[in-house]
């Protein structure tokens, strides 16, 4: 596995084997710049989707339409500049306001991880899912939970989390998933 750097993604944005939009500023050399070392951070998109409350159903995951169940089952929630307050143990989905575009001939993956001074308080922002394969168009689904013993406040355009990007070897055949193109956080595509 090879990592890219600051400078490296840059090149690759510059180049078109990465696209990410808004295009994220300042550069990596300026105060307040969301390049780190080896990654880009990603900010919370307004919109969280909150489990219904006192749900008696079974989600039987052998049935597939995971996006289709999870809007029935969620409830759109707009965060406005007070934000959301995450109870301890209470689990949201969001969003990335950017939108995040691997050309399957641009020879790079990537995957979505916290960030270290966030998982410290028991934010966590991503369970199993880290990977954004080649390919890959959309907005990033983040699965946040809050495993820490004292509420968290999230608020629209947070940098929650970051985007580190590898290089893959070998041309790519494109084998799009169901979230491919998505633009909710529970995977749907808006028109």
């Amino acid at each position: 596995m090879s990592v890219l750097s600051n400078l490296a993604i840059l090149r690759a944005l510059d180049a078109g084997r990465l696209r990410i939009e808004p295009r994220p500023t300042p550069g990596p050399d300026a105060p307040g710049s969301p390049f780190n070392a080896s990654s880009v951070d990603l900010r919370l998109a307004s919109e969280l989707r909150v489990p219904k409350r006192n749900m008696s159903l079974t989600f039987d995951l052998r049935q597939g339409n995971i996006a289709e169940t999870l809007d029935s089952i969620c409830e759109p929630y707009e965060m406005g500049a007070s934000g959301f307050l995450l109870e301890p143990h209470q689990f949201v989905l969001g969003r990335t306001i950017e939108l995040v575009a691997l050309p399957a001939g641009g020879g790079l993956a990537a995957r979505i991880e916290g960030r270290s001074s966030f998982a410290r308080t028991g934010l966590l922002i991503h369970f199993t899912a880290p990977t954004i394969h080649a390919g890959f168009e959309g907005t990033i689904t983040l699965e946040i939970m809050n495993l820490g013993p004292i509420p968290l406040t999230l608020t629209p355009a947070l940098p929650i989390c970051q985007l580190v990007l590898e290089r893959v070897e070998g041309p790519v055949l494109e084998s799009p998933s169901q979230f491919h193109g998505q633009s909710t956080a529970s995977g749907q595509r808006r028109s």
